[in-house]
Parts: structure tokens; C-alpha cells; sequence
């Protein structure tokens, strides 16, 4: 017998039973997200690497180690790591900066990454994600953690935490890192190995770290103290005293965390995270922030950006396992093509109909039934000869026989 080949580790199918799940988190989103003037964009998942060095950038972890690149053709490609780039890169190629602003996009779909395969983490996972282009005011980004309260909502996940900061501008940016980097000094032999390697080239990487030892370093009094510090400069404040007052209306409960960095490198000013509680452990599951400076590093115009994504797979492990829908009816009937008939002339009028392929005996045919419809529709040789139909309510055991047209009036 030949060896059996296995899903490659790190990815999955996703079954029958549980795509009902993936369906609600793709209609709500198409339905939330329509609400707000937010168009989908569907974009190739695999780019060039050039792409991802550039827009993530080539200090993050992403980059460095979990990207997965190939050559073809003497070009270096790579599977889709993040979407932003992506729709960064589409939003300059055709030409949507002549758009009028607002410019409102969202995607779903899968995005790869080698990294440690356990629970809600895979090497090829799906986001579903929002990017909004051509608004500086902080009303953007008031509006976007709006949308994806709303859209978790609609999921069933009312126990949301959110988690914002201000990461400032690149100039007011600038003296944070340096203050952060000589107060870190003297415990840098005692950072890990990456925390080593972030020190240099992207110090704010430091407090993303989720070391044990070097979060005890971040906890001393004289680190916390300069991260704690208000080192954004007034207009970069203003915009985040606003982005709060914006908050505060809409009743969005919110904590500042001034640890909150996110792991790429194009964030600036707003940063952000939305937990949820359900099932009783804490989980984040959208994450996202302002992006001001990527259209530019990328080619386009100077474009203020903002958005966020959400781990499928995270959400999916967060909601109860909805009910399969069962078959409006299911035809038991020893002649084939009679079935065949009625099937069809149900299903072009919408609804959800099946019948024995096989043609097994009628006992075997209604154990089927039971299991797969709301009611069992019989065929029988009186019901042929009468151009009627047996109706069976499954749930009740209640039977009986109508023309085709009051059947109709029961599925």
C-alpha cells in the first residue's frame, strides 16, 4: 500500500463542519465593513521580496526569519507574510491616489509564515484586515477601532479590551529611542539575543520582546520611567488627546499602554490592540495602528494611512461551533430518476435537497434522513402514480401527503 502523505505541519484543512464558522466571519465582515464605505480588494499572495524588506522592514522578526522566499526566474519572491504592504503596493500601482480621500479597502485570505507551529498560530493562517488611505485627522483612526469593536461584536465577542499608545512622529521618535537605548546600556549583555540585535537598528523593537528575563528588565523603575515618559511632541499629543476624546464620545472603553509598539517597523503615532476575554483567558485578536510614511517608502505619494488585521484562526478558536444547517429535505425513493426530478425542480426554487445516489433500501434511506433534513420526502409507487409526495416532519414523526405545490408551503 503506498505511504500516506500528510498535511504539511503548520498548515490545515479546514473541513466541511467547520467552514459554517468561516462563512459568518466573512459575511459579517462584508456586511460591517460595507457599513462604513470600505471596498474589498483581493491581492496575489505571493510578491516580490523587495516588498516586504522595504514596507515591513528589515529589522523585524517577519523579515529576518519567517518569510518564506523562493527564486524564480533569477527574482526572489515570497508568500504574502502581511497584507498592508501588499495593498500599499496595489493602491500605488493603479493609480488610487486620484481617488477622492477617503480611499477605504478591505481583504481576507491566507498569509504565511515559519515560525512555531501551536494553538491559534500557523505557518499559513488567514487575516482578515481593514486600510484606509488619505486622512491624517485622528478621526480615521477613531473610526477604524470603531469598525472592528463593531465588527467583533457582530461576532458574539462583547468582553473586548482595548489597548492604545502613541508611538509619536520620527523626529519626536528619535530622542525616545536614544533615551531608551542609554538607560538600557548597562543591562545590554543581559537582553536576549534578538533584544541585542534591536538595540542598534530598531530600539522600540525592545519593548515588544516577550522574553521573560528582558520583560523583568523593562519592569525596573528607572527603564519604566523613561518609558512612561511623554516624549511625543505637541502635535503628535494633540492628535492622541483627540484620538481619546473621539474614544471617550463613542463610549469605547480603552487603557493606554505605553509598551504597546506592534511588531513592524512602518507604525507611527497610533498603535493599537483590541483583547477579548471570552472563554476566560485573554486573547488578542486585531492589532493595528497608523502607518503615515509607507505609501511614500514604497514609491507613491506622501499618503497618511491607517488600519488593522485579525487572525482568523484566533477568532474561529473564540466563538462557539455554530449548529450544521440541515437539508430542507431529503428524497427517499426507490426510482432514481423520479428523485432526480423533484430534487432539481427544488433546488432551482433555492432549496437545500438531496436523495440516495446509491438507491438503498427505505429504511436505510429515512435512518439517512433523520440525520441530514428537516424532513424526509417520500416517493413511493402510490405517490408516483398520484403525483403527490409523502411528507415526513422529522422532528415530530408527523406524516403526510401533498401535491408539490403545498409542499412548497411546508419546507
Amino acid at each position: 500500500m503506498a505511504k500516506i502523505i500528510n498535511v504539511v505541519k503548520g498548515t490545515h484543512d479546514i473541513l466541511p463542519q467547520e467552514v459554517e464558522q468561516w462563512h459568518i466571519l466573512e459575511k459579517n465582515a462584508l456586511e460591517i465593513f460595507s457599513r462604513y464605505g470600505y471596498k474589498e480588494i483581493r491581492t496575489p499572495i505571493f510578491e516580490v521580496t523587495e516588498l516586504f524588506a522595504r514596507g515591513v522592514g528589515d529589522t523585524t522578526d517577519i523579515v529576518n526569519k519567517e518569510m518564506y522566499t523562493f527564486e524564480k526566474s533569477e527574482r526572489s519572491l515570497t508568500l504574502r507574510p502581511e497584507n498592508t504592504a501588499g495593498v500599499v503596493r496595489s493602491y500605488i500601482e493603479n493609480g488610487m491616489s486620484r481617488l477622492s480621500p477617503p480611499v477605504k479597502l478591505w481583504y481576507k485570505g491566507p498569509m504565511f509564515r515559519y515560525e512555531r507551529p501551536q494553538k491559534g498560530r500557523q505557518r499559513q493562517f488567514h487575516q482578515v484586515g481593514v486600510e484606509m488611505f488619505g486622512v491624517k485627522e485622528p478621526a480615521a483612526d477613531a473610526e477604524v477601532i470603531l469598525m472592528a469593536v463593531d465588527y467583533l461584536k457582530s461576532l458574539g465577542l462583547d468582553d473586548l479590551e482595548v489597548e492604545i499608545n502613541s508611538l509619536g512622529c520620527p523626529k519626536c521618535r528619535e530622542e525616545f529611542k536614544n533615551n531608551l537605548k542609554a538607560v538600557l546600556k548597562p543591562e545590554f549583555d543581559n537582553l536576549c539575543e534578538d533584544c541585542q540585535k534591536r538595540y542598534e537598528k530598531n530600539p522600540l523593537r525592545l519593548l515588544d520582546c516577550k522574553v521573560e528575563s528582558c520583560k523583568a528588565i523593562f519592569e525596573k523603575p528607572e527603564i519604566q520611567k523613561v518609558i512612561q515618559s511623554d516624549f511625543i511632541c505637541e502635535e503628535c499629543a494633540d492628535h492622541f488627546a483627540k484620538l481619546k476624546s473621539y474614544l471617550d464620545t463613542m463610549q469605547v472603553k480603552y487603557t493606554v499602554n505605553k509598551l504597546l509598539v506592534r511588531g513592524l517597523d512602518y507604525y507611527n503615532r497610533t498603535v493599537f490592540e483590541i483583547k477579548s476575554n471570552n472563554l476566560g483567558s485573554q486573547n488578542a485578536v486585531c492589532g493595528g495602528g497608523r502607518y503615515d510614511s509607507l505609501v511614500k517608502n514604497l514609491g507613491g505619494e506622501d499618503t497618511p494611512a491607517v488600519g488593522w488585521a485579525m487572525g482568523m484562526e484566533r477568532l474561529n478558536a473564540l466563538l462557539p461551533v455554530p449548529e450544521l444547517k440541515k437539508l430542507n429535505g431529503y428524497i427517499v425513493s426507490n426510482s432514481p430518476v423520479e428523485a432526480l426530478e423533484l430534487a432539481q425542480k427544488l433546488r432551482k426554487e433555492g432549496y437545500r435537497i438531496e436523495f440516495d445516489l446509491s438507491n438503498k433500501k427505505f429504511t436505510k434511506q429515512l435512518e439517512k434522513a433523520s440525520k441530514v433534513a428537516d424532513y424526509a420526502l417520500i416517493l413511493g409507487e402510490d405517490e408516483i402514480k398520484a403525483g403527490k409526495v409523502s411528507v415526513k416532519n422529522l422532528a415530530t414523526s408527523e406524516q403526510k401527503t401533498v401535491s408539490i405545490e403545498e409542499l412548497r408551503s411546508i419546507l
